[in-house]
């Protein structure tokens, strides 16, 4: 019996684009929405986060310009991984500007002017939101015996923690002491 299969005609890729796979086409349906919701909310958030690099004012300007900067760069660095998996397994990806605004559940920040704690708190609501969200995708992929993209999330979640940490610290207002 072969282990390639056939997806609906919403989700069936190209003849030249069906992958094999031995995950069931439940599977690879389940596990690709979720990888491309979480693809969407790393571009959405990507820039995003390189709006309000380019945008930070005040008396922290470098501090938070570069730590923008390098938080931007964790981002993009994971969407190939992502959009990869989503091929490996047999689905297929985002496509466009579009398709990545239909996907997203990141909101996006058109303001002329944002207070620089003001973008760190919502990034750290967006990077929570990201987390809880590579959560329940991992469990996705664990119910299906998705080992791979499971393990793949995990270290993604460890990253958007680690971004969520340094923004929250970077947000705190000094105490008394000046500290």
């Amino acid at each position: 019996m072969s282990k390639v299969r056939t997806l609906e005609a919403r989700h069936q890729p190209a003849p030249q684009l069906d992958t094999p796979t031995d995950l069931s086409a439940e599977a690879v349906r389940n596990v690709s929405k979720a990888l491309n919701g979480l693809l969407a909310d790393a571009f959405a958030l990507y820039v995003k986060t390189k709006n309000f690099h380019w945008h930070v004012s005040g008396p922290h300007f470098r501090d938070y310009h570069l730590m923008l900067d390098e938080q931007a760069e964790q981002i993009f660095a994971n969407t190939d991984a992502i959009a990869e998996r989503v091929r490996k397994i047999g689905g297929t990806t985002l496509r466009s500007v579009g398709d990545i605004a239909r996907h997203q559940s990141i909101k996006d920040n058109d303001a002329a002017f944002v207070a620089p704690n003001d973008m760190l708190r919502e990034l750290i609501a967006d990077n929570k939101a990201v987390a809880h969200a590579m959560r329940k995708a991992r469990d996705i992929a664990d119910g299906h015996g998705d080992a791979a993209t499971a393990g793949l999330l995990e270290n993604f979640l460890d990253a958007t923690e680690r971004r969520t940490w340094f923004l929250f610290e970077a947000s705190r207002a000094p105490d008394a002491s000046g500290h």
